[in-house]
């Protein structure tokens, strides 16, 4: 008994003719475009940059406000205790020390400027109390002679002439002793293997 071969069918599912014409037997749904996949995803959108995004002020914080002055009555029953408290005290070291080193206490213009004078040396590092090591505080011995300047500006015109001429020369020592305490520190923070001065 002859084996039975199986039969094959060969379709020509080619789009084009050798030709390159469109078969005329091509289906409708090999010809279409091919539709896009449902999953495709959009095109990223551009990020925003900082410059789009509204920018707000940062919160300024609002100045101190100074406490109202004190009334003119406030003001001069103040100022009548204080004046009746220190003459009791100058009675008391009158008594105690004699009108002579008693009138001594009382500041003066001059006086206030001497303790200014001392400070600003004393941050210099110029004067030292006795059995201590001079203390270099350059940046309170600068507040403390600009304080000085600050009186020069506020009280001209309100000064007597011995006054004013204190005040000058208190300035004038202080700059010159500023001047020298500086340089002398640049000298000492000189590195070392630099040629210093030449000794003859």
């Amino acid at each position: 008994m002859a084996e039975k071969k199986p039969e094959f069918t060969v379709t020509d599912r080619r789009l084009f003719t050798p030709e390159g014409e469109l078969r005329p037997d091509t289906p409708e749904e090999q010809t279409a475009p091919p539709s896009k996949p449902a999953t495709e995803a959009k095109a990223p959108e551009p990020p925003k940059t900082a410059e789009a995004a509204p920018q707000t002020p940062p919160p300024q914080t609002p100045p101190p406000q100074t406490p109202p002055p004190p009334s003119a009555a406030d003001q001069k029953t103040q100022a009548e205790a204080y004046s009746k408290s220190t003459s009791e005290l100058d009675a008391r070291l009158k008594r105690e020390l004699g009108s002579t080193q008693a009138q001594d206490l009382q500041i003066t213009f001059e006086r206030f400027l001497a303790s200014l004078y001392m400070t600003a040396l004393l941050q210099l590092g110029l004067v030292q109390e006795q059995g201590a090591r001079p203390q270099i505080d350059l940046i309170g011995a600068r507040q403390t002679i600009d304080t000085i300047e600050i009186l020069k500006e506020k009280t001209k015109g309100n000064l007597t002439s011995a006054e004013e001429g204190f005040l000058q020369n208190v300035l004038y020592e202080l700059h010159m002793a500023y001047i020298e305490v500086t340089n002398a520190l640049a000298r000492g923070a000189q590195a070392p293997g630099q040629p210093g001065p030449k000794q003859q």
